[in-house]
């Protein structure tokens, strides 16, 4: 594939020194190893040799299963199908995951004859055990974020994955902290450590660009303080992290009683309900999450000002991947750790970090943007360019006016001008999108 057209399609100007070298590194028969901060660009150091070592394959081998891509969470599963379908290649990928009938899965699987999988351990499993389809054409496994494999649980799917996939000759290992050890059943190879080994940990930390500031809670319940710095960060796209799903919603109902707005985000929420939360906000229409850790790991949201530590981390891993999500490629940011007069900065923390001090009486923010549900997509015929040109015929927008436009199987959720919503709503009632009836709402 031409090397032009490609960077335009992922419009980029060109690769980072670790994305070339990991190019480099995966043409050779040996295992890699892959080590790199979150938000350093592993998922296109991968994939760009991935489409260049298929285009290689024998054409009669084009429709069959070539690699297998095991990944822990269903939103790094669509990011990841997401970036490989906007190369533009000629093959095929589709994502697996917990959520939605396994047997839809399969329908697509057949219609679409993907080279790519990329999957949920225990998806996999499922379409492995049902023989959904062949096993023994897959050459290439990738494991992204491997040191997930290591948990308690998760290793056993992964293993019970890897044990179904007889013919593998290459197997790919990434993640943005490092393992004491490679486990067994990730393969001997690895396990006795021949192995090609990229190790850009060493390289700029995230810590370079993160400033690391102290908030002091009067109160060892700290829901007023957290709602004191929110105020104070205004606007700013903002994480909080707690450490429990009870404590996701009891953060949100607090903050969305002071008409603070945000969304909750962790693992015991409905798929389309996080996916919901997810677009707001990564399109500003609202400006904080409040997650478990599940928001720490595999998900590509660009700029993120701020994290905040509203429970300390479990442990250091835990803390690196937090801050993670903010301070990603060149960009800047700060994460907060809230403390009541209990408690103490872990010690993988310097102690010596700056304290921030809340400013009291700050007017609850608003975004520019708000998102729409529109209830008709791909399924229905209905692109982006479908729905913006509704927006600007018949709703009376302007270019300015729309923001991100994100189109599902069966909806799309648009980002619109916050103060153009009523006048839109009004103009649009009754009216026919693509010659169907829509429903079009504001989303809640």
């Amino acid at each position: 594939m031409n090397r032009d057209v490609l960077y335009r399609n992922l419009k980029i100007e060109r690769l980072t020194p670790m994305q070339e070298a990991t190019a480099e590194a995966f043409r050779k028969p040996s295992d890699l190893v892959l080590l790199s901060p979150t938000g350093s660009g592993k998922t296109l150091a991968y994939l760009l040799p991935l489409v260049e070592w298929l285009e290689g394959l024998p054409v009669e081998q084009q429709g069959q299963v070539k690699a297998v891509v095991l990944v822990p969470s269903r939103e790094l599963a669509l990011q990841t199908e997401q970036v490989m379908k906007q190369m533009k290649s000629a093959f095929h990928v589709m994502s697996c995951y917990g959520g939605r009938p396994a047997m839809e899965e399969h329908r697509t699987m057949k219609a679409l004859a993907p080279e790519v999988i990329v999957a949920t351990p225990g998806r996999m499993n499922d379409h492995l055990h049902k023989q959904n389809f062949q096993a023994d054409t897959v050459e290439l496994l990738v494991i992204d974020e491997f040191d997930k494999s290591l948990e308690l649980g998760f290793q056993e799917e992964m293993a019970e994955v890897i044990g179904q996939l007889p013919l593998l000759k290459k197997r790919v290992l990434l993640s943005a902290t490092d393992a004491e050890a490679i486990p067994d059943f990730v393969g001997q190879r690895l396990a006795d450590n021949h192995y090609i080994r990229l190790d850009y940990l060493t390289e700029e930390k995230v810590s370079d660009r993160l400033l690391l500031q102290r908030v002091d809670s009067p109160q060892k319940d700290k829901l007023e303080t957290l709602f004191q710095l929110l105020c104070t960060l205004g606007s700013a796209s903002t994480l909080v992290f707690v450490n429990y799903r009870e404590s996701v919603e009891r953060v949100v109902a607090f903050l969305r009683s002071k008409k603070f707005p945000c969304d909750a985000f962790h693992g015991g929420m409905e798929q389309p309900l996080r996916e919901k939360a997810l677009y707001k906000f990564r399109n500003g229409s609202c400006p904080v999450l409040v997650s478990t850790d599940l928001a720490a790991r595999g998900l590509d949201i660009a700029d993120v000002d701020h994290v905040v530590h509203y429970h300390l981390p479990v442990n250091e891993e835990a803390f690196t991947h937090r801050n993670g999500r903010t301070a990603r490629w060149q960009s800047t940011g700060t994460s907060f750790l809230i403390l009541h007069a209990e408690e103490q900065l872990p010690n993988y923390v310097p102690q010596d970090i700056p304290s921030f001090e809340v400013k009291e009486g700050q007017k609850v923010p608003k975004s520019r943007w708000t998102t729409l549900y529109i209830g008709r997509g791909k399924k229905d015929k209905v692109n982006k360019i479908d729905i913006v040109g509704f927006l600007y015929k018949k709703g009376g927008l302007g270019r300015d006016d729309v923001g991100s436009v994100d189109v599902m199987d069966h909806h799309a959720f648009v980002a619109v001008r916050r103060d153009k919503v009523k006048q839109l709503l009004a103009l649009v009632q009754g009216e026919k999108l693509k010659g169907q009836k829509t429903l079009i709402e504001e989303a809640k």
